[in-house]
């Protein structure tokens, strides 16, 4: 297994839309275990393929207290969202240290495949159901400041700009 660098808003390449994945081989299973590594590294609860430059459609996320309960989506697809919608604060390991509220239904029923190219099928609530959204919406080259004002995001963009420049 091997960490692997995170993207940084407003880095374009997280804007690029992920592609299926229709090979579930070994070096499928390897992204996903380097997924995993990455995303507890950073304390992460979800992580999205496109966050480390790979665009297909994985994620992973774990929201347990002990951070022992890895969920991998393969090919995510929401097949149910609720009509009632809750504000939650949000984060992303691509945006360090920005938190801010976004509107989302508050449960999902998601169908995706494992590792192995099985089907399944999750219906989320809470926390999973805003995980799940958030890096679906990663998969398709959005990120969560992308649902806040221009304002903020035009703040955000100039602070990542800043944070980038000082860590090289």
């Amino acid at each position: 297994m091997a960490l692997l660098p995170i993207l940084h808003y407003p880095d374009p390449r997280l804007g690029k839309i992920a592609k299926a994945v229709s090979e579930f081989d070994d070096r499928l299973r390897a992204l996903v275990a380097n997924l995993a590594q990455t995303m507890y590294d950073a304390n992460g609860v979800g992580l999205a393929a496109t966050q480390v430059d790979v665009h297909q459609r994985v994620i992973v996320i774990d929201t347990s207290d002990s951070r022992d309960q890895l969920q991998v989506f393969i090919n995510p697809r929401i097949i149910r969202a609720s009509p009632n919608r809750r504000l939650a604060e949000e984060g992303c390991l691509s945006v360090p240290g920005v938190y801010d509220e976004v509107e989302r239904p508050d449960g999902v029923t998601v169908e995706a495949e494992d590792e192995r190219g099985r089907t399944f099928r999750v219906d989320a609530e809470e926390l999973l159901a805003i995980c799940i959204q958030h890096e679906m919406d990663h998969l398709t080259g959005k990120v969560f400041v992308e649902y806040l004002s221009q304002l903020k995001q035009t703040r955000i963009r100039s602070r990542m700009r800043k944070l980038d420049r000082a860590s090289a």
